[in-house]
């Protein structure tokens, strides 16, 4: 399993995914899921994958080679496309033909393998704005908007809480990167397929540049992170007030009566 994120403000798009691939317990490896295609000064998009790591990786080889679309005279690939919705449906259509390959003809082994996979696609091609998608293994995708800045695939619930609670399209771009990474610390606390080192990369608006990062297990900064974060927790629910209606000070047979009476 993976978990990767992509968050959408005004001032740009930060982007983070783990490397863990999980088999079993005994099979578990790392791979870089956040892949970037950047030309200085024309363009910066960042790819995020989730699920079936063959599908994923042969999608993302297709594209490198390029990907001819019903409506296309020829091959296009992310470093071609003029647009950042052109990318997706690039991304989109190599991801459904590798998927309906492995299905194809249908068997009774083929259609016992879990060929799930998703991904995230970010950034901004100069002339066109900067935007965040979700494609789907089918091929289909949604974009981000404002009413929620982010976009997430893998395992993603342990992570939500914080972002629904706190991530706005007016965030700063550095909290952003906080917000995100707390979201990471906790899921890796949660669950044992998500896990270091993480894959960060930040995309100021209208710059066409990408600041990269990757933070190991033992960064200082998430390390911190993560320790202020969870006193912050302690702290919290210690001055939060007892339930006003729990008397742990009256014996249950006093209460019986009571209510009996």
């Amino acid at each position: 399993m993976t978990y990767c994120v992509g968050m959408l403000v005004d001032e740009g798009l930060a982007m983070i995914a783990d490397t863990r691939t999980n088999a079993g317990v005994d099979n578990i490896s790392s791979y870089r899921k956040l892949h970037v295609f950047k030309t200085p000064g024309e363009r910066v998009l960042a790819v995020a994958t989730a699920g079936n790591l063959s599908v994923t990786q042969t999608a993302l080889s297709m594209v490198g080679e390029g990907v001819t679309l019903p409506d296309s005279a020829g091959p296009e690939t992310l470093e071609t496309a003029p647009t950042l919705f052109r990318a997706a449906q690039i991304l989109g259509h190599a991801l459904a033909s590798v998927r309906a390959s492995i299905n194809t003809p249908p068997t009774p082994t083929a259609d016992g393998l879990n060929v799930t996979a998703s991904m995230l696609l970010g950034g901004q091609i100069a002339g066109g704005k900067m935007g965040l998608y979700l494609i789907y293994g089918q091929g289909n995708f949604i974009e981000c908007g404002p009413d929620t800045p982010y976009l997430q695939i893998g395992e993603l619930k342990y992570g939500k809480p914080i972002l629904d609670r706190a991530l706005r399209p007016n965030t700063s771009l550095s909290e952003a990167v906080k917000l995100g990474l707390i979201s990471f610390d906790s899921t890796i606390r949660s669950n044992i397929a998500v896990g270091p080192p993480f894959d960060l990369i930040v995309i100021p608006r209208d710059k066409m540049v990408g600041m990269e990062r990757r933070i190991d297990a033992d960064d200082p900064y998430f390390r911190d992170l993560g320790r202020r974060w969870s006193e912050a927790l302690a702290a919290a629910h210690r001055a939060m007030p007892d339930p006003t209606w729990l008397d742990l000070q009256t014996p249950p047979a006093a209460k019986t009566m009571m209510i009996a009476s």
